[in-house]
């Protein structure tokens, strides 16, 4: 899917030729179907070729299984998803990040600050 993200749309060759260490292009294909089938993609005929598209926009996509994650690890609780991620960053979390989740819990708790 990050391929495809970052082309815009592509064939199951262009998919082969963007991995480090690719499995056979059958495989790819079989995996572009299956991601099809789920919805994640959807294909244009070019002749004998399938050209594939992401279905969703990528902040839409990550979001989706954001909320599939914290629901199956962390209870469905995002205060533990987020001590989970603040806690593996080893604490560089840098300021301007401190400030931005500040300001979304600010907006989580409907401060007017």
């Amino acid at each position: 899917m990050d391929i495809l993200y970052r082309l815009g749309r592509g064939t199951a060759a262009d998919v082969v030729e963007q991995l480090p260490d690719p499995p056979t292009y059958t495989t790819v294909r079989g995996l572009l179907r299956i991601l099809e089938e789920k919805g994640h993609l959807r294909h244009e005929q070019d002749g004998v070729r399938y050209v594939y598209i992401p279905a969703l926009h990528r902040d839409a996509a990550g979001a989706s299984v954001l909320k599939h994650v914290v629901r199956t690890f962390y209870d469905g609780s995002p205060s533990q998803a987020m001590a989970a991620l603040l806690g593996g960053s080893s604490g560089k979390v840098s300021a301007a990040e401190l400030a931005r989740l500040s300001e979304i819990l600010d907006r989580a708790r409907g401060d007017k600050r």
